[in-house]
C-alpha cells in the first residue's frame, strides 16, 4: 500500500444533496448578510444556510418557488 493510498480525503465528506457552487460577495452585500444573520435568534444561521433562505425567499417572491407549509403563518 502507497501512502497516498493509505491518507483520508481532505474536506467535509459529500452529503450526496444538492450541487456546490462557488460565490464571492462584495463587499457591501457581504456586510448586509453578516448584519442580517447578526439579528436572527439563536441559534444563528451559517452563512451558506442564510443564503440558502435569501435565495428561496427571492425565488418564493419571483414565483419560481412555490410557498412551503409554515405552521406559524410567517408565509
Amino acid at each position: 500500500m502507497s501512502i497516498a493510498d493509505s491518507r483520508k480525503p481532505r474536506g467535509r465528506p459529500p452529503t450526496g444533496i444538492g450541487k456546490a457552487i462557488g460565490l464571492r460577495l462584495y463587499p457591501e452585500l457581504d456586510a448586509s448578510l453578516e448584519a442580517w444573520i447578526a439579528d436572527q435568534p439563536d441559534p444563528k444561521p451559517s452563512r451558506p444556510e442564510a443564503i440558502r433562505y435569501a435565495l428561496t425567499d427571492w425565488l418564493t417572491g419571483q414565483g419560481y418557488v412555490r410557498h412551503r407549509e409554515d405552521p406559524e403563518g410567517a408565509n
